[in-house]
């Protein structure tokens, strides 16, 4: 019987390709999308479980736990790829409740894609995820962070203090669930450019790391197999930066 793992946000770039890699791998994916991409339909035929949902709305995540349970009664590993990007807005300095309510609303999305979600979809499938441990299986919590989470981000505040936030989740998460499931982080820096990035924005992005390449989505899913195949790792932030933290001025 395949052994399977969940997969938020699982439809498009980085997700879509551990999506792809590791259902070829022998692994079952479940994952959630929030909009209908192309992509989705060959996920479907390649016997990817795929389920919308918008995890940032509370009625949509009961859903989404429960078309999970329904699938599958245990669950080898849940991996939180699901993001988004909101930078923050500009100042409104004569307009004081307009600048509060925009400025909450980034924060507040930012959190709760970031931060609340895994919260609530770790705890409503926890069970799952101890049915794989019966008679001595392992069981895995894959949080996918960021290199901001640790130093900050000028025009995205509420990005990477959502990203700090589910770093701690982590800590937290890991000493709980000890020894039987192990929960762990990755924090990427730069991994893909997106369509539209022009060379001079992509030079000045490569030269803030040691070692100045697009390593792509492997890196990820490369990290992910080695966490899945680890006994002994639990409670870590595995950073994917290229060095980035040592590129001093």
């Amino acid at each position: 019987m395949k052994e399977v793992i969940f997969l938020t946000g699982g439809a498009q770039r980085v997700g879509l390709y551990c999506t792809e890699q590791l259902q070829q791998q022998g692994y079952q994916l479940i994952i959630s999308y929030r909009t209908r991409h192309s992509s989705i339909d060959a996920l479907e035929q390649a016997g990817v479980i795929c389920l919308q949902a918008d995890l940032t709305q509370l009625e949509s995540l009961c859903q989404l736990v429960t078309a999970v349970r329904q699938h599958t009664p245990r669950l080898r590993a849940i991996i939180h790829n699901a993001s988004d990007w909101n930078k923050d807005l500009p100042l409104q300095p004569d307009n004081l409740s307009q600048q509060l309510l925009q400025d909450a609303q980034v924060f507040d999305a930012m959190m709760a894609i970031h931060a609340r979600a895994p919260y609530l979809l770790n705890r409503a499938l926890l069970p799952l995820l101890q049915a794989q441990c019966t008679g001595g299986g392992a069981a895995d919590i894959i949080q996918i962070s960021d290199f901001v989470a640790t130093v900050g981000s000028e025009k995205h505040q509420a990005y990477a203090a959502s990203k700090a936030a589910l770093e701690n989740l982590t800590f937290s998460e890991a000493r709980l669930l000890a020894p039987h499931i192990k929960v762990n982080a990755i924090a990427p820096a730069l991994l893909m450019f997106n369509q539209g990035d022009d060379d001079e924005y992509k030079q000045k992005a490569l030269a803030k790391s040691l070692l100045g390449i697009e390593p792509g989505a492997g890196e990820v899913l490369a990290t992910i197999q080695y966490l899945l195949q680890s006994r002994y790792i639990t409670g870590r932030v595995l950073a994917l930066d290229g060095g980035r933290q040592l590129k001093l001025p």
